[in-house]
């Protein structure tokens, strides 16, 4: 039988660390229920990062939707203005 081992890395704020384990086991137990999943586990590490916090891609698409939304609402009072000058 052949199998693949799947990994994935999730770096959160230590404060948070022990929360988001807490839900990613309830995930996985929600997973063996449709799945058949051999071993497994998660490893918690603690680190410094020496830089400056980056923003997740998440964090960036959240920030364009909200300059997205900031400049429709914008660009709706203008033509609110326009249209009111208009009639």
């Amino acid at each position: 039988m052949l199998y693949k081992k799947i990994s994935v890395e999730v770096i959160v704020v230590a404060d948070e660390a022990e929360a988001v384990v807490a839900e990613l086991n309830a995930a996985l137990d929600g997973l063996e229920a449709s799945h058949t999943l051999f071993g497994g586990g998660i490893e918690t590490v603690a680190f410094e990062h020496p830089g400056k916090r980056r923003r997740s891609a998440l964090a960036h698409t959240i920030a364009a939707g909200e300059t997205v939304a900031g400049a429709l609402k914008t660009a709706r009072a203008g033509m609110t203005v326009a249209l009111r000058a208009v009639i």
